[in-house]
């Protein structure tokens, strides 16, 4: 079981949504409780990227992006970033 932490911005924007866009992100990040690493459910994915801790990204819906890391260690996953799908693709390449 892990710990689900939010960044503060990203908490920021998560408050800004309307209750129901909340109430589906909130749902989502559940699943990272029990397993925040990708599998065979394709809502999840590792970026390849040259950076440590690894980044992971998680849709939601089709609308919104959460990025994310884990520390294993510790048992928490740190949701850095909320935004947008359109945004999501543009911060791929600050991460690279």
């Amino acid at each position: 079981m892990f710990e689900i932490l939010i960044d503060e911005e990203a908490d920021e924007f998560l408050s800004g949504l309307p209750p129901k866009s909340q109430k589906i992100m909130k749902e989502n990040f559940k699943k990272l409780i029990t397993n925040p690493f990708p599998g065979n459910s394709g809502d999840k994915e590792r970026l390849d990227l040259p950076i440590n801790p690894p980044v992971y990204r998680m849709h939601i819906g089709r609308s919104y992006t959460a990025f994310y890391h884990i520390d294993s260690d510790q048992k928490t996953v740190m949701i850095d970033v909320i935004t947008t799908i359109e945004q999501a693709h543009k911060l791929y390449g600050r991460y690279g």
